[in-house]
């Protein structure tokens, strides 16, 4: 090899850590950084537009009067005190710990099923899970309402088994959080279903294999192998969810006009907000009630973070 060559080849070889020159003398990795700054703009810009202007908007209103005088904390105190604040929170409240608890356990064991015993059969059981999500909120509330309906409903020989005769006596106040967490779960779950069964397929089958030449059975790998490993994927759903579950404001909103005022148009946080803003023209004390639904929301979604390790490699 002459000494051109040698030198050549020594300009050729590769460093580890440093960017390699490409054919027009730029780096690869500045390129590449180049692009990702192009694709992450557009995301950026909406969450600006559309997420941190809006929070920052509602921070102000919640702290300030109709005139633009800064009242710190008024704003909150007014909202806490009405006696509808606490009975709104406590309804989503209980909703959103029925929602999540079957979420963490039917989904979770759904997908298992999904994924172990009903292998043959998954394209068609993968759709008929995912088709419910294809109704809109507002629609899958009025087909519920026929079905809890002990008069038009096709199981309407076990709502009036259950006591119920009339469709006033099945959405009564006291039974919306579970109807709300049934509505949820049919027109959510199946897409989380899915989101699991593409995590569960991520599992090396090399580990599973060895599990069962270990003389573990289906039970034992799902609980100390498969679980735990969807550990981060669970958590990042009951996040999502959680955030969801606060904005509950269609399905209450219907349900109240379907029963004609049996259900109350403040039930939820966000009817109780719309109230404030649009029927007695309190923006502040609306945007009160909204700084508390999104501190809530941080507060849950940092314990889940933290406690999942959710951004941890590994």
């Amino acid at each position: 090899m002459t000494e051109s060559q040698t030198l050549s080849a020594r300009g050729r070889t590769r460093v580890p850590g440093r960017a390699q020159p490409t054919p027009h003398g730029r780096s690869v990795s500045g390129s590449a950084g180049k692009a990702s700054y192009f694709f992450v703009a557009g995301y950026v810009t909406l969450l600006l537009m559309f997420g941190i202007v809006p929070v920052v908007y509602a921070l102000w209103l919640a702290l300030t009067n109709s005139d633009g005088q800064l009242v710190g904390v008024g704003n909150f105190t007014r909202v806490f005190a009405d006696y509808r604040f606490v009975p709104a929170f406590s309804h989503v409240g209980l909703y959103i710990l029925y929602w999540l608890i079957s979420l963490m356990v039917l989904v979770v064991t759904l997908a298992l099923m999904l994924h172990g015993r009903f292998r043959r059969t998954t394209s068609v059981i993968r759709f008929l899970y995912y088709l419910p999500g294809a109704f809109a909120g507002a629609s899958s509330v009025l087909l519920w309402l026929i079905l809890l309906d002990p008069v038009a409903s096709p199981a309407g020989f076990l709502l009036r088994a259950a006591g119920w005769k009339t469709s006033a006596e099945t959405i009564a106040p006291g039974h919306l959080p579970v109807i709300f967490t049934v509505i949820a779960f049919w027109t959510g779950a199946g897409s989380w279903i899915i989101i699991m069964y593409g995590a569960l397929n991520g599992i090396p089958e090399e580990v599973l294999q060895a599990a069962r030449i270990d003389g573990a059975n289906p039970f034992q790998i799902a609980m100390r192998i498969q679980i735990p490993l969807l550990r981060k994927w669970i958590a990042y759903m009951l996040i999502l969810a959680f955030a969801g579950g606060t904005q509950l404001f269609v399905e209450p909103q219907l349900v109240g006009t379907a029963s004609f005022g049996q259900v109350p148009a403040h039930w939820s946080p966000n009817q109780l907000s719309y109230v404030y803003a649009f029927q007695a023209g309190d923006f502040n004390g609306a945007a009160a009630i909204a700084v508390c639904l999104l501190v809530l929301s941080l507060i849950c979604a940092a314990i889940a973070v933290f406690k999942a390790r959710l951004f941890e490699r590994g």
